[in-house]
């Protein structure tokens, strides 16, 4: 893969063609319905159990660091309501969306890919059977999906852990610590982050696919395109996280 200017803005340029193409696609009947809950069911599978596991830590180092700086400044009764603000902005989203690109992300890219040097997607077109609706749009959907629900089972755990740590190991109070959950926390902000997921997932499906189909030079040219879809994918989610959040900050009244 070429690194200069004009490479750049040709690969860019091509995604989000793709993109629009994934979107020109969606309504097209007849939909995949085999293929996505496949690929649900597959995407759950392999990123469940380590999503479950990496959002225990994330929700314990932000109640430890969160508890630590409240017992200083003297309001420890807030301890659980910034801890869940933290873990329902930001913490539960970003997990997913890591975990959706390095795990679920890779699967479909590799999976495009060895169909692409097997000259299997060439075949298809030739065949009149366009990719993007047969291959790519179900994937897309079936990861927007699991992101979503797994941005649920990410807080729900990030909370809990929370909770644990706190209340355990920091010795604080258990009824100051459920009682505070809706002080500075709103509806909104879940909702906020379910939409989060749903955006992330698909900006992971859909760079993924791009790679998988764009691979070339046999299996070294899969295993390359696998690491620059994880790549890209993480760099456009931190920038798209930073402007999702500016603007729910600017249209959403937050709890003094």
């Amino acid at each position: 893969m070429s690194f200069s200017p004009l490479a750049g803005l040709r690969h860019s340029g091509a995604l989000f063609a793709m993109a629009l193409d994934v979107l020109r696609t969606l309504p097209r009947r007849p939909f995949q319905v085999r293929e996505f809950i496949q690929q649900a069911w597959f995407i759950a599978g392999v990123t469940i159990l380590p999503t479950a596991l990496v959002s225990i830590p994330f929700g314990a180092v932000i109640a430890l660091q969160i508890g630590g700086l409240t017992r200083q400044l003297g309001a420890q009764s807030f301890s659980g309501a910034a801890s869940v603000l933290a873990v329902l902005r930001e913490a539960s989203p970003i997990v997913t969306a890591l975990l959706i690109a390095g795990a679920g992300g890779t699967a479909i890219c590799a999976d495009l890919g060895a169909r692409k040097i097997r000259e299997e997607i060439d075949a298809m077109q030739v065949l009149g059977i366009d990719p993007i609706h047969r291959l790519v749009v179900p994937r897309v959907l079936a990861t927007m999906l699991v992101a979503v629900l797994l941005n649920g089972l990410v807080s729900v755990v990030g909370v809990a852990g929370g909770y644990f740590f706190n209340v355990v190991l920091q010795n604080g109070t258990p009824g100051a610590y459920l009682a505070s959950f809706t002080t500075l926390a709103q509806l909104s902000d879940l909702w906020a982050a379910e939409v989060k997921a749903l955006v992330f997932g698909a900006i992971a499906a859909i760079v993924a696919s791009y790679k998988g189909l764009t691979a070339k030079g046999g299996p070294k040219g899969v295993g390359d395109a696998v690491n620059q879809s994880v790549v890209i994918t993480f760099m456009l989610l931190f920038v798209t996280n930073f402007v999702m959040t500016a603007v729910y900050f600017q249209l959403v009244p937050q709890r003094g």
